[in-house]
């Protein structure tokens, strides 16, 4: 018999819809029969018991919202009955005790990256062109039309040969361009932004830690910067925050500021010939064995669904604890998306002082929100209540999970950089593009993304994998979705055994053997977060 209802841990009073459940049609769990009050769409939630106003819903263990109104038991959850709640913490109750999974079969094995001189070891290897500030991006997007024609001789765009042929009346054309890559080890890519002046001096100074960062990130062999000369972001400023990460930094960074320079033809024409001498030489290095300890792996989920936090997050957290136990490091970032879940996660810091530093975030982050007359309770997307998470502690429960179990070793504030192994905490946006920027930022050199929904998010540097939750979607969407944990929704995997298969994909991703979808669709997505107001 196909099973209906899911009840995720046995603290909750609500239950998971896993197909679409009919008014009247009687539904079996935990050897109690209940009767559907309404319409229920799978994703959704359906009361295990009946609520007075006021009373709490719980959801993975914990408070996830209060009724609106009176729930009858067998009667769907929904934006009218139920309101976002979620528990007040105030300080470390306790410290978590944690057993690492077995991880022998992974103690030897290695994956083929890129070795750098400060010991990080990338899982691709880029030229990176970008500027400080948005007044170059033309000067990039020059540049960026130029080395890709010479260095990148793809096949044109299917759709660029669909139009040719409506223009032209013949339906014989054809792409004959070869694709074939000028250089074997190393890829040119590029960064637009629309900042670096008009904002407060903050603003500046965070975008200039963010690409420092992306600098230092191991996938990185060297740096093209633009930079035109009167903006807030000084040249000065951004080497400042280079060297406050790596202040042995031994990279080539070529940076050219336009107003010193003169013509754009002149200036153009020196960062053409100094920046292909450069990728050159970049291109000499290769691909060596390298430990899983060297990976960093970034944790995301955008366009969730009420799968997600069943399958596809639970999957990540077991990545994420096998990888803790092999002195791997992992990055768990959303900030609004841990609302609800804050006691636990304090529980995990391995220090007072980190705890202390995730509840500060925490509160000022909220704080901003609300001065600006919203909410993280408005964090739920319309995609997200459609498909089940109708409120920001319950999709924040679900998000959660991409973190595992395992200790958290150190909380880092936007624009900081990861340099402790294991599980790390990281403030940014909930937005998902704004999420995965910074933790490339800070250091990911892969990154994990579950989707309920679908999205094409990618990154400049670093590969993307996207991870489905459901079954449904990798078949309508196969141009996006990487990897399908819809298995474990109907019990034919468990999660540690889809969490061993991941794995063994991310090996094939950072060995450079397997190109993910984003890098195939080339989806090169990077929105620095801006914490302030323009000027």
């Amino acid at each position: 018999m196909q099973k209906k209802l899911i009840k995720v841990h046995a603290k909750d009073n609500v239950a998971v819809a896993l197909i679409n459940l009919e008014a009247g049609e009687v539904v079996s769990l935990d050897n109690q029969d209940i009767t559907v009050i309404s319409n229920v769409k799978a994703k959704h939630k359906i009361a295990l018991e009946p609520f007075q106003k006021g009373d709490k819903i719980v959801m993975y263990g914990v408070l996830v919202g209060k009724a609106n109104t009176a729930i009858l038991k067998g009667d769907v959850l929904t934006t009218t009955n139920v309101t976002h709640e979620s528990a007040q913490v105030t300080h470390k109750t306790e410290t978590i005790e944690w057993t690492a999974p077995p991880v022998e079969k992974w103690k030897n094995r290695t994956f083929l990256g890129y070795h750098r001189k400060d010991g990080q070891v990338g899982t691709e290897n880029i030229w990176l062109f970008f500027p400080l500030v948005f007044c170059e991006n033309r000067n990039i997007e020059i540049l960026k039309d130029v080395f890709e024609k010479e260095l990148l001789k793809k096949k044109e765009n299917p759709h660029q040969l669909l139009l040719r042929t409506l223009v032209s009346g013949d339906t014989a054309v054809e792409n004959s361009a070869k694709s074939s890559d000028v250089f074997n080890n190393i890829e040119v890519k590029f960064i637009t932004h629309p900042g670096g002046c008009g904002g407060i001096r903050q603003d500046s100074e965070s975008l200039a830690k963010l690409l420092a960062g992306y600098v230092n990130n191991p996938n990185v062999a060297g740096a093209t910067v633009l930079s035109l000369g009167c903006q807030n972001l000084q040249i000065c400023v951004f080497k400042e925050a280079l060297s406050a990460l790596n202040p042995d930094i031994q990279k080539p960074v070529l940076i050219f500021e336009q107003q010193q320079m003169g013509t754009v033809d002149h200036m153009l024409s020196v960062v053409i010939k100094e920046s292909f001498e450069a990728i050159k030489e970049a291109n000499a290095i290769e691909r060596k064995p390298a430990p899983l300890s060297k990976l960093k792996v970034g944790l995301e989920c955008g366009g969730s669904d009420g799968f997600s936090g069943i399958s596809a997050n639970p999957t990540l957290g077991a990545v994420s604890d096998k990888l803790a136990a092999l002195n791997g490091t992992a990055v768990l970032a959303e900030f609004p998306e841990l609302c609800g879940v804050e006691q636990e996660l304090v529980n995990r810091c391995v220090a007072e002082e980190k705890a202390v530093k995730f509840l500060n975030l925490m509160k000022a982050y909220e704080k901003s929100v609300i001065d600006a007359g919203s909410g993280f309770d408005m964090n739920p997307s319309p995609g997200n209540i459609k498909d089940g998470l109708i409120t920001d502690a319950m999709k924040s429960a679900g998000a959660a999970k991409k973190g595992g179990t395992s200790p958290i070793q150190d909380v880092l504030d936007y624009g900081e950089y990861m340099v402790n192994p294991g599980l790390n905490l990281l403030c940014t946006p909930g937005n998902d593009v704004e999420s995965t920027t910074a933790m490339v930022g800070s250091g990911a050199n892969i990154v994990l993304f579950t989707t309920g929904l679908g999205t094409p998010t990618g990154n400049p540097i670093a590969p993307i994998i996207k991870v489905s939750s459901n079954s449904e979607l990798a078949a309508r969407m196969p141009d996006i979705i990487d990897f399908d944990t819809g298995a474990i929704i109907w019990g034919e995997k468990s999660i540690d055994d889809m969490a061993d298969e991941l794995l063994e994909f991310i090996i094939e991703v950072a060995s450079g053997k397997v190109k993910t979808k984003a890098r195939l669709l080339d989806q090169n997505d990077f929105i620095p977060w801006k914490r302030g107001v323009s000027l």
